[in-house]
C-alpha cells in the first residue's frame, strides 16, 4: 500500500485525543435534581443494640420456616416515652423485616438444637398492620445470640417496670381526683344546707312579721 494514500496520511498527521484532554466544551447537566431530606422514622430514639442476621417466620399455612430477610437488627428506644421498638431492614433494599414494641409479657428463647438462634412471639407491625408472628433470628456467632437474648430480656423487664410506675401514676391521679370530687362535693353540700338554713330562716320570719300583723289589722 503506497505512503501517498491521502486516508492513510491523514491518520498518520490527525493529532491524538487523550481521554483527559480539556476540549473546552461545557455541557450543563439535562435535569437538575434538588436535594431531598430523607427520614428513617428512627430521628427520635436511640439505639440499644445493632447487630448482623438473619430472620425467618414461622408460616402456618405451609407448617415450615420462611426466610424474612437478611440485614441488621436494632433496639431502639424512644428519646421521650422510654418505649423500646426491635426494628430490622433488610441490608440493600432497606426494607422493614420486623417492626414491634418490647412488652413486659415477652420473652426469647433458645431455638432447639441451634446456639446461634433463638424464636420469639410478637405482634409486629412491618408489613403495615398488626400480625401475630412467631419469629426465629439467626446470629453469625454464639455471643452474638447471647447478646441479642440478653438485651431482649432486659428490655422487656425495663418495660414492666415502666408499666408498673404508670399504673402507679394513673392510680395516685385517680385518687387524687376523686378525693377532689368528694371535696367538692361535700362543700357543695355545705352550701346548699347554708342556702337551706337561710330560706327557712326567711320564712320563719315572714310567718312571724305575718302573726304580728293579724291582730292589729283585726283591732
Amino acid at each position: 500500500m503506497s505512503s501517498a494514500d491521502p486516508e492513510h496520511r491523514e491518520e498518520e498527521e490527525a493529532p491524538a485525543v487523550g481521554d483527559d484532554e480539556d476540549t473546552g466544551a461545557n455541557i450543563a447537566p439535562i435535569v437538575k435534581l434538588e436535594e431531598v431530606a430523607v427520614t428513617t422514622g428512627e430521628e427520635d430514639e436511640d439505639p440499644i443494640l445493632d447487630l448482623k442476621s438473619k430472620l425467618y417466620r414461622f408460616d402456618k399455612d405451609g407448617n415450615q420456616w420462611k426466610e424474612r430477610g437478611a440485614g441488621t437488627v436494632k433496639f431502639l428506644k424512644h428519646k421521650v416515652t422510654g418505649k423500646v421498638r426491635l426494628l430490622m431492614r433488610q441490608s440493600k433494599t432497606l426494607k422493614i423485616c420486623a417492626n414491634h414494641l418490647i412488652l413486659p409479657t415477652m420473652s426469647v428463647q433458645e431455638h432447639a438444637g441451634n446456639e446461634k438462634s433463638c424464636v420469639w412471639h410478637a405482634r409486629d407491625y412491618a408489613d403495615g398492620e398488626l400480625k401475630d408472628e412467631l419469629f426465629c433470628i439467626r446470629f453469625p456467632s454464639i455471643e452474638n445470640c447471647k447478646s441479642f437474648m440478653e438485651t431482649f430480656q432486659e428490655v422487656a423487664e425495663s418495660q414492666k417496670a415502666e408499666d408498673d410506675k404508670e399504673s402507679s401514676a394513673a392510680a395516685g391521679l385517680i385518687e387524687k381526683l376523686s378525693v377532689e370530687e368528694k371535696a367538692e362535693k361535700k362543700e357543695g353540700e355545705e352550701k346548699s344546707d347554708d342556702k337551706t338554713e337561710k330560706e327557712s330562716g326567711k320564712e320563719s320570719k315572714a310567718v312571724e312579721e305575718k302573726k304580728a300583723e293579724e291582730p292589729a289589722s283585726s283591732a
